[in-house]
């Protein structure tokens, strides 16, 4: 598996990615305090959908910009404006050539008071994520492996915030990082949110996972999961999930009115299938 931002920008597991990263990033906002996110594996931060990795793959076109030309319609699209306001500050001339990742989208929310720490291990990536942000005080790019961070960055001194882990699957192990490295995370700072992407295409490999995260002990464990397609053999990308940890408690409900929006406008016969249950907690 290899997930490099830059191939499968736009595309649908970014678009339910990307909308739940807005909806904790709004509830954040209700209060007037500060908040950090600690975006692990950042990436470069703003792709060109034209260029040579997105324009390979094209896979931008069943997602974002399947979302821009159909929209959704009632509360949904009042849940899913933030993240589309994002995506249209970087087109200023209309249209959809570009798309935010996960630093810009967040950096386009935040407020006087928050700051942003993004992080990215590969050399070029990780210049080119310094040269998005440059001069930019409320953003700290940085190049470093996101899963040292998660002993060495927390808790940050706001003590509210998000630590996205979104990794590229370009190793074997990475759910098995996942699980250490929150409970690493976790232990530093039990009062954080915690957001993990992986991706949907190998079910006993998934299902292992949820079991080591429940073996974890750890409370309020959210698994949120979206299929565009039935699991075929051999396995290829089925869908989308993510585990939130301290989830916000507004985020189930809006979650219940997205995502089945999202399934029929994503799936490729418009009979997503959407999974939402609790590993832990509620």
């Amino acid at each position: 598996m290899n997930y490099r931002h830059a191939f499968h920008a736009g595309n649908f597991a970014d678009v339910v990615k990307h909308l739940i990263l807005v909806r904790i990033l709004e509830y954040l906002k209700r209060k007037p305090a500060a908040f950090r996110v600690l975006d692990t594996h950042a990436g470069i931060g703003l792709y060109d959908l034209a260029g040579d990795e997105a324009g390979r793959t094209g896979e931008w076109v069943d997602g974002i910009g399947r979302l821009m030309e159909r929209g959704l319609s009632g509360p949904a699209a009042e849940l899913a404006a933030p993240y589309l306001d994002a995506v249209r500050a970087q087109n200023p001339e209309g249209g959809l050539r570009f798309y935010p990742g996960s630093p810009l989208i967040t950096r386009h929310l935040l407020r006087e008071q928050d700051r942003l720490f993004a992080l990215e291990l590969h050399p070029d990536d990780a210049e080119k994520l310094r040269e998005n942000f440059a001069g930019d005080y409320k953003v700290r790019a940085t190049h470093l492996d996101g899963w040292a961070a998660l002993g060495t960055h927390l808790p940050p001194k706001e003590k509210r915030g998000l630590v996205l882990i979104d990794p590229p699957f370009e190793q074997k192990g990475e759910f098995d990082r996942m699980v250490s490295g929150l409970v690493k995370a976790h232990q530093r700072w039990p009062g954080g949110i915690y957001a993990f992407w992986y991706p949907v295409k190998d079910p006993h490999e998934i299902a292992e996972f949820i079991d080591s995260l429940e073996r974890t002990g750890i409370s309020k464990v959210l698994r949120i999961e979206l299929n565009i397609r039935p699991f075929t053999t051999p396995p290829r990308l089925h869908g989308t999930g993510m585990i939130v940890v301290n989830p916000p408690y507004a985020l189930e409900e809006e979650l219940k009115v997205l995502l089945p929006e999202l399934a029929r406008l994503l799936a490729e016969d418009g009979k997503g299938r959407v999974r939402m249950e609790w590993v832990a907690g509620e």
